[in-house]
C-alpha cells in the first residue's frame, strides 16, 4: 500500500499488547507487511502456502489474519474504513438505505458437491454469493450459499445480519425476486422497508433497474 493509504490505515488496527504495557514480545513483522501480504493473496486468489518470498512467511501472515478474523478485527476494520469513506463524501458514517441482490457464479472443479448446486434459472452449476450494499455501492453484508438456495431464504438471513449491525438502516431495494412474505417479514421482524424496483413488461435485454445500479460495484469489481 501507498505511504498515504497506511496513514490512513494505521490508527484503525489494533494495538500490540506490549506497547499498551501488558507484556510480552515485540511482534517480529509490521503489521504494514502483513496487511500487503493478505491484499496480495485475495487480490491473486492464490493459497497460504504460495505466498512470495518477499512477505513474511505464510503461516505468520495467516496466524495474525486467524487472530484478527477470530475476534472481529477484520469486519471492524472494513467497517471503520466504509464509514470514514462515507463521511468524507458527506454521508452519515452509518447508512439509512441499501440495496440487495445475488449473483451465481461457476464453481470450481475442486468444490466440493456438498457446498455447489444448481441455478436453474441462471443455469448455472456453483454457488451463489448475497450481497447488501448501501447506496454508495459499499458493502454492508455478504453470504456465499449452493446456487440452488433461494433469494428469499438467504435473505431472511442476510437481512437479519445486516439490521443487527446497522440500526440505522430503514430502507432496502431489490429485485422481483425477493416478492412475497419476505417483505411483511422485513417490516415486522427488521424494521425495514424492503422496497421492490420491479422490471417493466416492455423491457428487453440488459436493463439497470433504478437504485439496483449500486450493487454494480459489488458485485461485478473490487469493493
Amino acid at each position: 500500500m501507498t505511504d498515504a493509504e497506511w496513514t490512513a490505515v494505521r490508527p484503525l488496527l489494533p494495538v500490540p499488547g506490549w506497547m499498551r504495557g501488558r507484556g510480552g514480545q515485540p511482534e517480529a513483522y509490521c503489521h504494514r507487511a502483513i496487511l500487503d501480504a493478505i491484499r496480495y493473496l485475495v487480490d491473486n486468489g492464490i493459497k497460504w502456502r504460495a505466498m512470495p518470498a518477499d512477505f513474511p512467511p505464510w503461516d505468520r501472515v495467516y496466524a495474525y489474519f486467524r487472530r484478527w478474523r477470530d475476534h472481529g478485527l477484520v469486519k471492524e476494520f472494513h467497517d471503520r474504513l466504509r464509514a470514514r469513506i462515507r463521511e468524507r463524501l458527506g454521508r452519515d458514517a452509518e447508512p439509512s438505505a441499501g440495496v440487495i441482490d445475488s449473483q451465481s457464479v461457476k464453481a470450481d472443479a475442486v468444490v466440493g458437491s456438498d457446498s455447489r448446486g444448481f441455478d436453474g434459472g441462471k443455469l448455472i452449476n456453483g454457488r451463489k454469493r448475497h450481497v447488501v450494499v448501501d447506496t454508495l455501492g459499499l458493502l454492508l453484508g455478504v453470504m456465499v450459499t449452493a446456487a440452488d438456495v433461494g433469494d428469499r431464504t438467504a435473505a431472511q438471513v442476510l437481512l437479519l445480519q445486516v439490521a443487527d449491525g446497522h440500526h440505522q438502516l430503514e430502507l432496502i431495494w431489490a429485485d422481483g425476486g425477493y416478492t412475497g412474505p419476505l417483505v411483511e417479514y422485513c417490516l415486522a421482524a427488521l424494521a425495514l422497508v424492503l422496497a421492490i424496483v420491479k422490471r417493466s413488461d416492455d423491457m428487453r435485454g440488459f436493463v439497470v433497474l433504478p437504485k439496483r445500479s449500486y450493487l454494480v460495484r459489488g458485485l461485478d469489481g473490487p469493493s
